[in-house]
């Protein structure tokens, strides 16, 4: 769970180093919000189509689709910064993820996003999946 949003805590880091756990948690973790916000939002939408005059139920639907819309507004900038610090993992210009604006880009970029970083320290930072050393306060 802590790895699901942990791109929110890092919301507009784009330096350093993402692991491929990261990245994928938070692509799941966007998963079920779009669903939890879908879901909803088509069952209010069949009520309101029963319900010929639209009324408050047709309110309602608007004000869930610009809550969703606002929510995945706020998302695009974790989005972005998780992306940009995973193809960090692998030594990458974060620049590459304007791949994805040209056509069979996103492509390349999903595929950017299922390699393995690099080993050790590389010019955006130390291996996020290298253990830290850590030692107990009693045997400090």
């Amino acid at each position: 769970m802590d790895q699901m949003i942990a791109p929110l805590r890092k919301y507009a880091d784009f330096h350093g180093r993402a692991t491929r756990t990261e990245f994928w948690m938070f692509f799941l973790f966007r998963v079920l919000l779009v669903v939890a916000f879908v879901v909803p939002f088509v069952i209010i939408v069949g009520i309101s189509d029963r319900d010929s005059n639209g009324g408050p139920i047709g309110i309602l639907a608007s004000l869930w689709l610009g809550l969703a819309c606002l929510v995945y507004l706020a998302l695009i900038i974790p989005e972005l910064a998780v992306t940009v610090r995973r193809l960090h993992d692998q030594d990458l210009s974060g620049w590459f993820v304007l791949l994805g604006l040209v056509p069979m880009g996103g492509f390349v970029v999903f595929i950017f996003m299922l390699l393995k970083g690099t080993n050790g320290t590389n010019r955006h930072g130390p291996d996020p999946r290298a253990p830290t050393e850590q030692t107990a306060s009693i045997f400090a």
